[in-house]
């Protein structure tokens, strides 16, 4: 089977690239390097030709509102117009739980309205919504940072590792679509202060921490049901307290 995965050489993509060919299917990595571009159209069409699935984990560049609802909006339309001239049977998109309890944010109302574009087309979809993943407590402790401290949220979440989310999707691509939120998170729930604090204080980074529930996720306040799946989540196998132990910086860009 031909498989399409936009955003195939990021964290996710290119784990779920290597399970799928590992299973013998013809994937393509797409993005804008390989010559695939959801925002201006390039490559689309040539490189969906014969694709009987397509999966999007692309991310925005950018996170001001307005650049990130203009690069889900154009890319989403783009994306399906193509899909739907190739034939495309099953589009696979990685979106975030909580996104519609979320909407103060403006990269989650643009992740909303992603979800709404491929709701409305006429292809057979399944919408993947994952918790945090293990790897982004460093993204989450610098998106609190102000000077030398670090504020957090005490709100409850339950992150997964990527590679629990990369064979998730593994799963969910090779099965039928199902027209529906499929929700997956780790096994293990923590509060995201102390979640992102165990992981600065293993990596060496030992800045102070304000626990705050005023401290905003990514301009949402939350609760501890905002960040929390629902009861028919699939659970992922490694849990943050196992993970966290050998974890390191990420790399420098």
């Amino acid at each position: 089977m031909k498989i399409v995965v936009i955003g195939g050489t990021g964290l996710i993509g290119s784990k779920l690239v290597k399970r799928l060919q590992a299973k013998g299917h013809d994937v393509i990595a797409a993005s804008p390097a390989s010559g695939v571009n959801t925002i201006t159209g390039e490559g689309l069409a040539e490189t969906l030709a014969g694709a009987q699935v397509v999966v999007d984990v692309a991310n925005s560049p950018l996170f001001e509102d307005k650049a990130v609802m203009d690069f889900f909006q154009t890319s989403g339309r783009n994306l399906m117009a193509a899909e739907t001239a190739a034939g495309v049977k099953h589009h696979v998109a990685l979106s975030v739980v909580g996104t519609e309890r979320l909407q103060a944010s403006g990269y989650f109302r643009a992740k909303l309205a992603q979800e709404k574009i491929i709701k409305d087309s006429k292809i057979p979809y399944t919408l993947v919504h994952s918790t945090q993943f293990f790897e982004f407590m460093f993204g989450i402790a610098q998106s609190g940072t102000e000077g030398d401290k670090v504020h957090l949220s005490p709100a409850m979440m339950q992150p997964i590792l990527s590679d629990d989310v990369a064979g998730a999707l593994a799963d969910l691509v090779l099965g039928e679509p199902r027209d529906a939120v499929v929700e997956i998170a780790g096994p293990e729930r923590i509060k995201i202060a102390d979640a992102v604090t165990k992981y600065l204080r293993q990596i060496g980074d030992n800045r102070e921490i304000i626990v705050d529930n005023q401290t905003r996720y990514f301009g949402a306040l939350l609760d501890d049901t905002t960040l929390m799946p629902s009861a028919g989540v699939r659970i992922g196998e490694v849990a943050f307290s196992d993970w966290v132990k050998t974890a390191t910086p990420p790399p420098v860009r």
